[in-house]
């Protein structure tokens, strides 16, 4: 089939229709009537020139026509003349290039933007306060409502603003210790992909994963701010860094349960790790006190203990002792009932059988009742994040080991100022130490006051040759007796003393140590004085605060004397077993240096010969009596061994000198020691 032409359309009439021809005479006419009306030339000089131009060209006078180019006005307002390559031929092309000309316009002429205009610091505080509380009001309301408020608070935090970026953390801070649930959030990965959820569901758990990414991003920004080193003349209370620090123990005490513990914990141990405590230091320290003291669970001290211990090896122990102290405030002295080594530890074995339990009958109904009944009770057991007993001795016993394992490692550095507290810490956990472990500790602590004397006999040859340089802070008499004082306990801890047949422990090597260092301690002048200086700690200092609530290496000379004379005269495993020589050597000593000593210090020794006479008043009252004893040699303070002094030999005479002392509390406690040994 043959297809239609196209249609085509006419453009004009031939003239045959009267009325277009009309038409097009007057648009004709019109045209004609405006052309007349243009002003080509003000056009042309207005016509904005491409291309470069030259600066000689720029410079020349507004009359210069000599080439035969019309001047033009540039968009600064001066006229400048056209270069001839520039020229235009005819009117023509003029207005063909008209269009183009257009539209380069916009390009050419464009002004540079508007500078913003700046806002003074105190109205961007000022604004920063408004928004941080408008969003603050929003999460404390309904905090599952806003979700996207986590990253609003951390984009505000990246202000440049040293102030404002201070104001975050700290805002920050108060939100998440409000906002944070009471148990751990998991993962999104964790949920089952075929779980179908509700809507509120849904919403609850887009809330709390922003709330989780939130959380994490701020710890991270409060590990950077943490290591900021101060600025010059910048003061540490109003030092980001301090901010940082003191946010991260507030979330750390509040919210030691939830996600990223580890990170708030770093912060606050690699700050401990500094040789020179400050205010960040002892806050920090305090904070982990706290952690320890309160801790139900044991997760978290375990963790903290974990970084403690690798931290300080990492240092080579070159750090402070109260971070060693630290460990003193673990729920460990309360809780946990067996024993541990540097290597493993032991549960307490229940004593004796179950008692038998009569048989109830029950019928098939009632069994699968109370199986239905078992099973719901560890499903709200499992919901209420309890931990139970088994898991947290298993925690406890972790974190023991990992404090033994500190304390043998520093013993083997023989670190001097670490050596006072790590063998208070003995002596503490004296009763959680496994028998198998007492061999090594022992060796140890023998070891310690071998090298202690060798230490004191080097440092007196070179004394002349190094009075220039600082004084070292090692106390060798102390150390030798913190050992004693730990070698006792150990035995007074626990049960240890039935099987020393089995041990081989023999503690008469710290026996005959103590009792040649007496004559030396008694003409001690610093024998009333601490370990640290010599004078009393600021009883309204922080660190003096610290060292009272533990107890730790703070008594002095004198009090850890009578802690050894205790152990090895009325040791309390066995108070009647301490042989008659023994007494009596050590009797006659410490009557003869408490003639040397301060007055304190000689009432607590005259204290507690009161106690041996008291106990042991029938070995040693020959002492006092020379007509019902027998004895031959002479007496031997010196001597190598106790047993060798030859007690027995010697009459305490020193009771007539102490009658007239000056001090009448030394003169009340001699005349009670008589009344006491006439009793006898």
């Amino acid at each position: 089939m043959a297809s239609h032409p196209s249609k085509r359309r006419r453009l004009s009439d031939d003239g045959d229709d009267g009325g277009s021809a009309l038409k097009g005479a007057k648009v004709q006419k019109q045209f004609f009537k405006s052309a007349a009306n243009w002003n080509l030339e003000n056009d042309y000089e207005n016509r904005p020139r491409k291309g470069k131009k030259d600066k000689k060209t720029k410079k020349k006078a507004v009359d210069d026509n000599t080439n035969g180019r019309l001047p033009i006005k540039a968009a600064s307002g001066t006229w400048v003349s056209q270069e001839d390559g520039e020229s235009v031929a005819s009117d023509a092309e003029w207005l063909e290039g008209e269009g183009d000309a257009e539209e380069a316009l916009p390009d050419e002429t464009e002004a540079p933007a508007p500078e913003e205009p700046r806002i003074p610091e105190r109205e961007q505080i000022r604004r920063a306060q408004e928004e941080m509380a408008k969003i603050a009001m929003q999460l404390n309301e309904e905090p599952e409502e806003y979700p996207g408020a986590f990253k609003s608070l951390a984009k505000i935090g990246e202000s440049p603003l040293l102030s404002i970026r201070k104001l975050a953390i700290l805002t920050q801070a108060a939100i998440y210790k409000d906002v944070i649930p009471g148990y751990r959030i998991r993962p999104a990965a964790e949920d089952p992909a075929v779980e179908k959820l509700s809507k509120d569901v849904k919403k609850l758990r887009v809330y709390e994963q922003s709330l989780v990414t939130g959380y994490q991003a701020y710890l991270k920004t409060l590990a950077q701010y943490a290591t900021i080193p101060p600025a010059k003349g910048e003061k540490l209370s109003k030092r980001i860094s301090s901010i940082a620090i003191s946010c991260a123990c507030t979330l750390l005490n509040a919210v030691p349960h939830f996600n990223f513990r580890g990170d708030l914990l770093r912060i606050l141990v690699r700050k401990l790790s500094a040789r020179r405590p400050d205010a960040d230091f002892i806050r920090c320290r305090q904070a982990l006190e706290k952690l320890f003291r309160e801790d139900e669970e044991g997760g978290p001290s375990m963790e903290a203990v974990s970084l403690l211990s690798k931290m300080m090896r990492a240092r080579e122990y070159n750090t402070d002792e109260s971070v060693i102290n630290l460990f003193l405030n673990l729920r460990l002295l309360s809780e946990f009932s067996g024993t541990a080594s540097h290597d493993r530890a032991d549960r307490e074995k229940e004593e004796g059988l179950k008692p038998k339990q009569k048989k109830v009958f029950r019928t098939k109904k009632e069994r699968k009742r109370m199986k239905e009944e078992k099973a719901a009770e560890k499903v709200m057991a499992q919901a209420d994040a309890a931990v139970s007993h088994e898991e947290r001795d298993r925690m406890q016993s972790e974190t023991l080991k990992m404090v033994f394992a500190t304390y043998f490692r520093i013993l083997k550095e023989r670190s001097p100022h670490l050596m006072g507290a790590v063998l208070e810490g003995l002596a503490k956990y004296s009763h959680l130490i496994n028998q198998d472990f007492f061999g090594d500790l022992l060796e140890a602590l023998k070891d310690l006051i071998r090298y202690a004397q060798q230490d004191e006999e080097g440092t007196e040859e070179d004394a002349e040759e190094e009075e220039d340089d600082e004084p070292t802070a090692r106390d060798t008499s102390r150390e030798a007796m913190l050992c004693t004082v730990t070698a006792f306990a150990l035995l007074a801890g626990q049960d240890a003393h039935n099987a020393r047949s089995n041990l081989h422990l023999d503690l008469s090597f710290f026996t005959t140590h103590l009792y040649r260092s007496l004559l030396s301690l008694s003409v001690n002048a610093d024998l009333e004085l601490g370990a640290k200086s010599l004078h009393l700690p600021d009883p309204d200092s922080s660190d003096a605060d610290g060292r009272r609530a533990s107890k730790v290496n703070i008594q002095t000379t004198t009090a850890l004397l009578i802690r050894c004379l205790s152990g090895v005269l009325l040791p309390p495993w066995n108070i009647r077993s301490v042989p008659p020589l023994r007494l009596a050597a050590f009797t006659k000593q410490l009557m003869s240096t408490s003639l040397q000593m301060p007055e304190k210090s000689c009432q607590a020794v005259l204290g507690l010969l009161q106690d041996v006479i008291h106990t042991h008043g029938k070995k040693i009252n020959a002492l006092w009596n020379t007509e019902e004893r027998k004895g031959d040699g002479t007496f031997k303070p010196l001597a190598e061994t106790v047993e060798a002094s030859n007690p027995f030999t010697a009459t305490v005479w020193e009771g007539e000198l102490l009658r007239k002392h000056y001090c009448p509390k030394v003169r009340e406690e001699l005349k009670s020691m008589e009344k006491n040994l006439k009793a006898v």
